[in-house]
């Protein structure tokens, strides 16, 4: 389901982890760019607020970064099937409502987007190599 041919480690490694992404794994990659996800759009509904509108929209870009160019451009499309268009639709679905929730200061729709990343990240933990 995850393409060769990607760089997702690139959209982790402006969030200054070189040396985490040096030496991960591609599974660990892709948690790593889960949980920058996730720490992005925290950190967005910090700045959202105190009303700190430079800071919210700087770290609402990072997370859609993140997920348009990490996440999505790591699915396999021809390998990955029905599962891998269903997660390319809800990836261009959380950015859709990042983009909202950034031109409304929406602090739900950044929740919202946390939660589906959370249950996407979980099952990705869920299936790490050697786990049992």
């Amino acid at each position: 389901m995850f393409g060769s041919h990607s760089n997702p480690a690139r959209a982790y490694a402006d969030l200054g982890h070189e040396s985490d992404i040096a030496t991960a794994s591609p599974h660990r990659l892709i948690v790593l760019l889960f949980e920058g996800a996730e720490t992005a759009i925290n950190v967005a509904r910090v700045y959202a607020e105190k009303g700190d509108v430079a800071g919210r929209g700087a770290s609402i870009s990072k997370a859609i970064d993140i997920i348009s160019n990490g996440l999505k451009v790591s699915l396999d499309m021809r390998q990955g099937g029905e599962l891998a268009v269903r997660l390319s639709a809800l990836y261009d679905y959380m950015v859709s409502r990042l983009l909202w929730a950034n031109m409304k200061n929406d602090i739900p729709a950044m929740r919202e987007v946390l939660s589906l990343l959370g249950e996407i990240h979980e099952a990705w933990r869920q299936i790490a190599p050697g786990r049992r």
